[in-house]
């Protein structure tokens, strides 16, 4: 007896647009998340000058003439100068990250194991495909 060819379901229009904003709306929750959560940016530190020199900068002359060039002078750049980004590591957090990865991708590959195996069962039956 002879099985008519596997033909998957066929996804309407207004379904595929309706996925496309569900995977839109899970990148913009994925990548704001923890900027919500304050879970990533770690801010910055501001160093004061009492009276900045390009010197007392760290700007050599070749970056002080740069600057002067843009309009600034020592004390309107030690503002920018003076501000760093913290860039502090937390072990908790990036194990925290690396767990959920694990687990997305372990279910991931649970769910593809079974949809594959009911799809090759609704094919060729239980016994799988006959040499």
């Amino acid at each position: 007896m002879r099985k008519q060819p596997y033909e998957p379901p066929v996804q309407s229009i207004f379904g595929q647009v309706v996925d496309a904003f569900i995977m839109l709306a899970l990148v913009l929750v994925t990548l704001y998340l923890p900027l919500l959560l304050k879970l990533a940016g770690g801010g910055t530190t501001t160093t004061a000058y009492d009276n900045p020199t390009w010197e007392a900068l760290g700007q050599n002359p070749t970056m002080a003439a740069q600057w002067e060039k843009l309009g600034f002078d020592p004390a309107s750049a030690a503002a920018i100068i003076g501000v760093k980004f913290d860039y502090t590591f937390s072990w908790i957090a990036c194990a925290i990250t690396a767990a959920v990865v694990i687990a997305y991708f372990v279910g991931m590959i649970r769910w593809s194991d079974k949809e594959y195996r009911e799809v090759i069962a609704e094919r060729f039956g239980d016994d799988g495909p006959s040499a």
